[in-house]
């Protein structure tokens, strides 16, 4: 019994001891989003650190007057433009490939680490490489184009592994029904395959959208003249911090998390719907 007993205090100083280090983990983690949350409502007179001078939405109503925030509104803009085409892109190319990968071809090996590199090679590495060769061709660099291209080859390989893994689990004897019953390919996608892939397409397609929106190695040399979001809030760091930069984080920030719940929503639909 005591040993029983001396056994369980163990396990608990281990469980109180693991639960600590968590919990400092978390503080570390989220501690300075944390506290940008709150320092974004700061009297008039307040400035980026604590203590607070009053509480007041002084800051937020800055961040709609173009002359105190420079060109972070139409920043803010850019980089939702760019988010939602690379999100459309990332979502339609993983799952074209994914299906190309269900059988065996040439090259396929080949195609498979290609795809992949994306995700090894150093953003700033790429960026810089994409830019030398567009200066050496002339090509002028731009958020739509050279941005787009690059932010696509980051995102790419993340919905390719996602819809690799949908299409692991999928049961091809579904579509082998709808052919025996004189179905062809097109109506075999589009009524069997499609709706039991479509919860995998929207992930894909989330991840395209969160990892393009706040991207910042990889567009710093590609956006050209005019600033993504990422790049606007770097360049105000070498001014002087104001709070309106924190409320602009936290709008950022809620923007995000809304946009995330809002494809948990539909992904939770379309699951429920094919299950």
């Amino acid at each position: 019994m005591a040993r029983w007993s001396k056994q369980k205090r163990k396990q608990a100083w281990v469980t109180t001891l693991f639960s600590g280090y968590y919990g400092l983990f978390l503080i570390f983690i989220y501690g300075p989003m944390i506290a940008m949350f709150i320092l974004s409502f700061q009297g008039r007179r307040g400035g980026t650190s604590f203590p607070m001078r009053g509480a007041s939405f002084y800051w937020w109503q800055k961040l709609i007057e173009p002359s105190t925030v420079g060109d972070m509104q139409g920043a803010l803009l850019r980089s939702l433009i760019l988010a939602l085409i690379v999100m459309v892109i990332t979502a339609l190319f993983s799952t074209m490939l994914a299906m190309a990968f269900r059988k065996k071809f040439i090259g396929s090996n080949l195609l498979f680490y290609t795809v992949m590199a994306g995700l090894m090679v150093p953003g700033i590495l790429l960026s810089l490489g994409l830019a030398t060769l567009m200066r050496q061709i002339g090509i002028p660099a731009a958020w739509w184009s050279s941005a787009l291209g690059v932010h696509v080859v980051w995102t790419l390989p993340f919905g390719f592994l996602v819809m690799m893994a949908v299409f692991n689990r999928f049961d091809v004897s579904l579509e082998e029904a709808a052919r025996d019953m004189g179905a062809n390919e097109w109506t075999v996608f589009k009524e069997v395959t499609l709706p039991l892939i479509l919860p995998g397409i929207v992930a894909a397609g989330l991840f395209g959208f969160t990892l393009s929106y706040d991207e910042f190695a990889r567009t710093t040399l590609l956006a050209g003249e005019f600033n993504t979001l990422p790049l606007d809030i770097n360049a105000s760091m070498t001014q002087r911090i104001r709070p309106t930069l924190f409320a602009l984080g936290t709008a950022s920030t809620i923007f995000s998390l809304l946009m995330i719940g809002l494809f948990l929503v539909v992904y939770s639909i379309l699951y429920r719907r094919t299950h």
